[in-house]
């Protein structure tokens, strides 16, 4: 009888060890199956030379915002376009920018649909741009995939499809000030590159898509140069 009182006893303490170890694999920031695909995921970001971000925000109950980044970093430009609507008031309750970067200028949408180049340019340098894409840390863009790893509690979603791409989504819980930030992202089951991110704090959703194969449409004024350099050799 003792015999077998302490076999049974050493298997339930076996079971538990394992139990508890396993918990807190999986719930510890950056710990177990999740650390490893987010690593996976900011490995893939170092090698994204084009990108479309399409975002939409409501960080103040009377203000809903929507951005779209598109990234061509071969063709050493980015497009930008915000669009931002504050119901509170009943006067310049809206405000928009529609921008091509191409190299070092900034060109501005016109009424007509034309491009304008810019006085004074605004925003980031494609080349600046590009090169915080490449190294796939937190670049304001794209999900904070180190910080999540480094300080995220992972837990592993249901997979679905975001813009034809299979994906698994991922529960992503992190310190922010004296609270807890809740985010989901949801990683490519190929690729494992972002295609979605929610932000609960700030009621904000991030779609990801077109990677490395986005060509952009450039205002006329900004091919005409090279054309013209071309044709007088």
């Amino acid at each position: 009888m003792d015999g077998r009182y302490w076999a049974w006893l050493g298997v339930r303490l076996i079971v538990g060890v394992v139990l508890v170890g396993w918990a807190f694999s999986y719930l510890s920031p950056g710990g177990g199956s999740g650390e490893k695909e987010f690593q996976r995921s900011l490995n893939a970001l170092q090698k994204v030379q084009s990108v479309r971000i399409a975002l939409t925000t409501d960080e103040a109950p009377t203000q809903h915002s929507e951005m779209l980044w598109e990234v061509s970093c071969p063709q050493d430009a980015y497009h930008y376009k915000w669009h931002m609507v504050d119901s509170s008031t009943t006067t310049n309750n809206e405000i928009s920018r529609d921008e091509m970067h191409v190299g070092n200028i900034e060109y501005d949408r016109q009424s007509d649909d034309s491009w304008l180049r810019a006085k004074y340019p605004d925003g980031l340098n494609p080349k600046n741009l590009c090169s915080r894409l490449n190294q796939g840390g937190d670049n304001g863009m794209m999900p904070a995939i180190a910080t999540m790893i480094k300080r995220g509690i992972l837990q592993k979603g249901d997979k679905k499809t975001v813009g034809g791409v299979r994906c698994r989504e991922w529960h992503v819980t992190i310190k922010a000030g004296r609270g807890l930030e809740h985010d989901t992202v949801c990683l490519g089951m190929d690729d494992h590159l972002p295609y979605e991110m929610t932000v609960d704090s700030r009621h904000l959703r991030a779609a990801y898509s077109d990677y490395n194969s986005l060509p952009l449409t450039l205002p006329d004024a900004a091919v005409q140069p090279a054309s013209a350099s071309s044709s007088s050799n």
